[in-house]
């Protein structure tokens, strides 16, 4: 595993916060730690790798090595992909906390029968918890409702809505707009949603080693289209950050969402960022 850029800063920084409301990290790609006020931490989709150069080349930093993530109460994975679903990211938070890992069953078949988590680290087959669309979760002081997510590339990707005292957080995975969205709008008043936004690049065939034209996250219109749908207050993007022929300017972001009611804001962040419901 490759060791951090950053040293062990950013682990330290969540275990000693003490927020009012839910403090939120990006970490990059499309992780994210939610820690509430009475000290409940929840990691979502976090991913340490660097990808497989030269295919897939990683832009940002490493943040953190998870060997020293020493607090935790759970990971969610939305889905199956190498970086949402990932041993040497994931698995060492899990032995070093007893957290439980959540995720649809294909992201669960990575992590039993293709990575073999409980026998290369310390993880016990009781830490992984099934979830699939309609499912609540209660996790500390959060209530985790799995909810659908429409991304042609994933085999079971979900979504998650994450309900706390102080406002209601939307982690989207790599989801395009869906048809569900309108539905998410209307149930839930979502303070401050996530979701995946890139540019279509020309990547290398796994193959052939080919360029090929790909599309792995939203565009500009079409984030800003599920944003609309989700009724988002607050839209931050994610992804944008971090694969070479994929980077994207998220503040171009401003003119697509202006003429419409929602998103009512853009909350641009960078990798080690924090924001706040």
């Amino acid at each position: 595993m490759t060791v951090s850029d950053w040293g062990d800063w950013l682990p330290r920084a969540v275990e000693d916060a003490d927020p009012d409301t839910v403090a939120i990290w990006y970490l990059g790609c499309n992780g994210f730690v939610l820690k509430g006020g009475e000290g409940t931490t929840l990691f979502f989709d976090p991913y340490v790798g660097t990808g497989d150069p030269p295919r897939t080349v990683r832009m940002v930093p490493v943040p953190f090595d998870p060997e020293d993530v020493e607090v935790a109460d759970a990971i969610l994975a939305t889905h199956e992909h190498v970086d949402h679903t990932h041993g040497p990211s994931q698995a060492p938070i899990l032995a070093n906390t007893g957290a439980t890992f959540y995720a649809p069953d294909d992201s669960l078949a990575v992590a039993r029968e293709e990575e073999r988590w409980t026998e290369n680290w310390d993880v016990t087959d009781d830490q992984f918890e099934e979830v699939e669309e309609g499912d609540a979760v209660e996790i500390g002081e959060f209530t985790v409702r799995v909810e659908p997510a429409h991304d042609p590339d994933s085999t079971h990707p979900v979504s998650y809505v994450v309900e706390h005292e102080s406002g209601t957080f939307f982690h989207g995975g790599d989801t395009k707009p869906a048809a569900e969205f309108e539905r998410l709008g209307d149930r839930y008043d979502i303070d401050l949603g996530v979701l995946a936004f890139g540019a279509i690049g020309n990547i290398p065939d796994k193959e052939t080693g080919d360029p090929v034209r790909t599309k792995w996250y939203s565009t500009e219109n079409e984030i800003v289209k599920a944003a609309s749908d989700l009724e988002l207050d607050r839209l931050l993007p994610s992804h944008w950050d971090m694969w070479k022929g994929m980077t994207a300017d998220p503040k171009a972001l401003h003119n697509h969402a202006r003429s419409y009611e929602y998103p009512r804001a853009l909350e641009i962040v960078e990798i080690g960022d924090r924001v706040d419901l």
